[in-house]
């Protein structure tokens, strides 16, 4: 039976999200809400549904809603957030957030411990495993053709360079020096941590180029991340917004690499590469060639539908709070990396060990 939902915020990605759920048989949208009317009243025109101006009375006045999709944007794309996903868990409602899943780290903290109070589900957009190149690299781990983690190296950025750059308008963007953090660093950590596991020690090397500079520009917009993980591997994170042309790889490529084999996805939705290791590979000159799978799609757009399907799934399968793919947990995890990143580039680059997660304890209905 598809699932009730109700959508707050609609500007262009809660736009995106009312398309995709038009297209899943597991959705049923039936309201949207945005202080700014023009807004709710054209998605609800779209649609055929209702549109509200508050949230307190898209709940209040749809009994029946049973998801609240919060794609609120704000300053460096999260600082509206943590009330509307407050209200929304407080009235008994599962909620799926957009990234990052709040503006402050406190704040993250408090809502993932309200949701487990509740006994909700609470999700995050986290979409960019939400892939078949993805699935097919989770299964090179989980059959064991990764063997032990050795390295992960993470690649994700936005193509540009100086000529052209355009000193941003948007209050929510311009005078925040940790917008480029804080809106993207969600994506990249939590790629490299649904692959490699829990990430215990950071240290960054940031800056911004002399053209953002010259433009009063305050923003971090280059990010070079060292980290290490529980598991004892390591990885590196080259993340900029925007900064330089696109090099070898493109926007987005992941490599994972272990005791028995290497991966390496493409541009996110596009292939996966696998390298064996086998007796008798040479050290330095050439190697085998790679099994490579190519899925035939350069569509990015579609990790949407993947990623709102794959919670509306969950929701309906009635999984474990802690099973729930892409979590209150999981984004809370990857917003504690990030603060950290803060913290080692106001340091001048010292090592930091991200805020410990809050435990995992099961839930009694689940575990025998």
């Amino acid at each position: 039976m598809a699932l009730k939902i109700g959508i707050v915020g609609l500007n262009g990605i809660g736009k995106n999200h009312a398309a995709c759920y038009q297209e899943d048989e597991l959705a049923d949208l039936i309201a949207v809400c945005d202080v700014v009317k023009e807004r709710a009243d054209a998605v609800a025109e779209k649609y055929g549904i209702k549109a509200y101006y508050s949230l307190k009375d898209m709940i209040e006045n749809e009994p029946d809603l049973q998801i609240v999709d919060v794609t609120t944007g704000g300053i460096d794309n999260g600082s509206w957030h943590f009330e509307p996903a407050m209200e929304a868990v407080g009235y008994g409602k599962h909620v799926l957030v957009e990234k990052p899943i709040c503006h402050d780290v406190r704040q993250a903290r408090e809502l993932v411990a309200f949701a487990e109070k509740q006994n909700v589900y609470l999700g995050c957009n986290l979409n960019h495993y939400f892939t078949k190149p993805a699935e097919r690299a989770k299964q090179y781990i989980d059959n064991g053709d990764i063997g032990e983690l050795v390295y992960c190296l993470a690649k994700m950025g936005f193509n540009g360079g100086e000529l052209n750059y355009a000193l941003a308008k948007s209050p929510k963007v311009n005078g925040h020096p940790y917008f480029h953090m804080k809106a993207f660093l969600t994506h990249p950590f939590s790629v490299m941590r649904h692959f490699c596991g829990d990430i215990t020690h950071i240290q960054t090397f940031s800056d911004r180029p002399g053209f953002r500079r010259s433009a009063g520009d305050v923003m971090v917009s280059i990010n070079s991340i060292h980290v290490k993980f529980a598991n004892g591997g390591v990885g590196y994170l080259l993340s900029q917004r925007g900064d330089a042309a696109y090099g070898l790889g493109g926007w987005w490529s992941v490599e994972v690499a272990g005791t028995r084999g290497t991966f390496c996805i493409e541009n996110c939705v596009e292939k996966v590469s696998y390298w064996k290791a086998e007796k008798g590979i040479p050290a330095i000159s050439s190697q085998p060639a790679p099994e490579v799978t190519d899925f035939g799609t350069t569509d990015f757009n579609r990790t949407f539908n993947n990623r709102l399907h794959a919670f509306l799934e969950d929701v309906s399968n009635g999984v474990p709070r802690d099973q729930l793919r892409a979590n209150g947990r999981d984004a809370l995890a990857v917003l504690e990396y990030t603060f950290a990143v803060i913290e080692s580039y106001e340091r001048g680059g010292e090592l930091v060990r991200p805020h410990a997660l809050p435990p995992l304890t099961g839930d009694p209905h689940f575990m025998k």
